[in-house]
């Protein structure tokens, strides 16, 4: 792909390296930005500039939020006794696209996945077990993605959590074995919550 202006070249080069566009993407975007003149280029850019110094991690669940402690964490209406364990942001957010789930959650931050470098201390498993020490919570909800690494995760929690009074169950295998949450359908997703099933350590 040949540039008339390095400045160009340097924009699509930047742009591409987000997830799931290519560089005839990103030249597309930056073609149209260019060309408008509606003010959208400053928007994006004072959003993009505002949510870098403004977003924060819920000290509780570890969702993006606005303040110290996020939206569904502060709400009345969710029962804190159950927690929807998950991988990512990405696994909330389609979750709460079912309208089934009246719990709270508790963000990981990946799956335990040695060939990638990521052990049990790169991810909130700690302050998870600190919740379960802390907080009255009675049932978590393991709704990990069912690959080899989302099932070593979850033996691996169950282990430090054996001793705990506590029920720990997994999503029914509605999504596929290797599947990601954040890609299932709403219906499928709600229904893999609504018939999880206890989980047994193998």
């Amino acid at each position: 792909m040949k540039f008339s202006s390095k400045l160009l070249e340097d924009a699509v080069e930047a742009v591409s390296r987000l997830p799931g566009i290519g560089k005839k993407s990103a030249l597309r975007l930056i073609l149209h930005l260019l060309a408008d003149d509606s003010g959208k280029n400053d928007r994006i850019v004072n959003s993009l500039q505002n949510l870098k110094k403004g977003i924060k991690s819920c000290k509780n669940c570890h969702n993006y939020s606005d303040n110290e402690i996020c939206d569904i964490c502060l709400s009345p209406s969710r029962r804190k006794t159950t927690v929807c364990v998950v991988e990512s942001i990405r696994d909330v957010m389609a979750i709460e696209e079912t309208q089934q789930y009246s719990g709270v959650y508790h963000i990981l931050g990946g799956v335990i996945s040695p060939l990638d470098g990521i052990g049990p201390e790169n991810l909130n498993i700690d302050s998870l077990c600190k919740r379960v020490e802390e907080e009255k919570i009675e049932e978590l909800i393991m709704a990990i993605a069912p690959t080899i690494e989302g099932e070593t995760t979850v033996f691996y929690i169950s282990k430090k959590l054996e001793n705990k009074d506590i029920d720990i169950s997994m999503i029914a295998r509605g999504v596929s074995f290797g599947g990601e949450l954040a890609y299932a359908d709403e219906y499928t997703l709600a229904q893999s919550i609504l018939s999880r099933q206890p989980y047994k350590q193998s």
